[in-house]
């Protein structure tokens, strides 16, 4: 489920020319559909945490598989560009399931540090959709037409839904669901915006979704055009980095045998802040050129294995029965910081490097500051 969003979204981005010839539209337009799902991404968070917490963790996550699944076939058959938009955007409100209640399920039947260890292997699973994801969509455009990356995208859907109903039990037992009006579920959300532990780390891993996201707008330009990297390089350069990513998530797994998830998460951003501020350091000297700098870059990406998953079980931790609504409001902070490090690339472009280093920086000391705010464990006793 954690690798909905990456193989939805990167497998067909080398396919965009192609749509745009067989659908007879202007590029941008398919541009849209990219966007769109986003917004379908982001809309299902709310719908999906709530339905989660009232009629249980299976329902809605087999509601959502199915409708990821149904929209990518419509996605696969349509000759329209506006169907394509549409069936994107729920196609995205489907996919979103698989994140919120994936999180809620794994917050049912684990602690704070066995949790984090899930949290870990499910970013270490998302991970994957990043590198292996437009290699796949290459290949598949090297021998069949667009329309085979919908349905490979199909298939994946159809394995989800096997393996839900197969290997996954509710988890929510019904004495625990939420009940009450819709005014109830508002107030549900206003307490778990209200919980200082709650708050303090879901800003923290917005902050640090908009240094990824930064990263990730940026990328291209800078290695391209700034740095001469040749094209046929980019796709290998963004992979490496997607496995520092998977190399932090793996680091932290094993140590979290030793240490306790937030010792873990407050170390890790002290980390990162340092090789931030290194990466802004060694673009304004320029010291090291590229190697110097794609190296810092590396380091940066990689504590982020080691933050999100620790901060999302720092999240999770307080919400038993409002399990869904947390992952619901987290992800909502995720994708809202995230999209606003993607415009703020473009607002403060000056065909440097700087910019992007700056952004970074600052979103990290944002996101250290807020956690030093977030009372600790031993200060609130044991949070319910």
């Amino acid at each position: 489920m954690s690798a909905f969003g990456p193989f939805a979204i990167d497998m067909y981005l080398p396919a965009f020319p192609r749509i745009a010839r067989d659908l007879g539209t202007a590029i941008g337009r398919v541009q849209i559909t990219l966007a769109i799902f986003l917004l379908g991404l982001a809309a299902g968070q709310i719908l999906w945490g709530t339905l989660s917490d009232r009629v249980g963790r299976r329902i809605p996550l087999l509601s959502g598989c199915l409708l990821f699944s149904g929209m990518a076939i419509v996605c696969a058959t349509t000759h329209s560009i506006q169907a394509l938009i549409v069936a994107r955007f729920f196609m995205g409100l489907g996919g979103s399931a698989g994140v919120v209640v994936s999180r809620a399920i794994v917050r049912d039947l684990f602690e704070e540090n066995e949790a984090a260890r899930f949290y870990s292997m499910m970013m270490i699973i998302g991970g994957i959709g990043p590198i292996a994801a437009p290699f796949m969509g290459s290949l598949l455009l090297t021998h069949y037409n667009w329309r085979a990356i919908f349905w490979t995208i199909t298939a994946f859907g159809g394995v989800c839904i096997a393996a839900v109903l197969r290997h996954i039990p509710e988890t929510l037992a019904r004495e625990d669901r939420a009940r009450g009006h819709l005014v109830d579920v508002f107030r549900g959300y206003g307490r778990i915006l209200a919980n200082r532990r709650f708050l303090g780390p879901a800003l923290a891993i917005g902050c640090t979704s908009g240094m990824l996201f930064t990263y990730i707008a940026s990328s291209s330009f800078i290695f391209i055009e700034l740095f001469g990297i040749p094209v046929a390089y980019f796709g290998f350069l963004f992979a490496t980095n997607s496995i520092g990513l998977y190399i932090g998530g793996q680091s932290n797994r094993w140590l979290l045998r030793r240490f306790p998830s937030e010792r873990l998460l407050r170390k890790g951003m002290w980390i990162n802040v340092c090789t931030a501020l290194l990466l802004v350091g060694c673009v304004r000297t320029g010291l090291g050129g590229f190697p110097l700098f794609f190296g810092i870059l590396f380091l940066c990406l990689t504590t982020l294995g080691v933050i999100f998953p620790n901060a999302t079980a720092m999240t999770m931790q307080p919400f038993a029965a409002e399990a869904g609504s947390a992952s619901a409001l987290l992800g909502i902070f995720q994708f809202i910081l995230g999209a606003t490090a993607g415009a703020l690339v473009g607002l403060f472009h000056d065909g440097t490097a700087l910019p992007m280093a700056m952004q970074i920086a600052c979103f990290g000391l944002l996101a250290r500051g807020i956690l030093c705010l977030t009372p600790k464990r031993a200060e609130t006793g044991s949070v319910r």
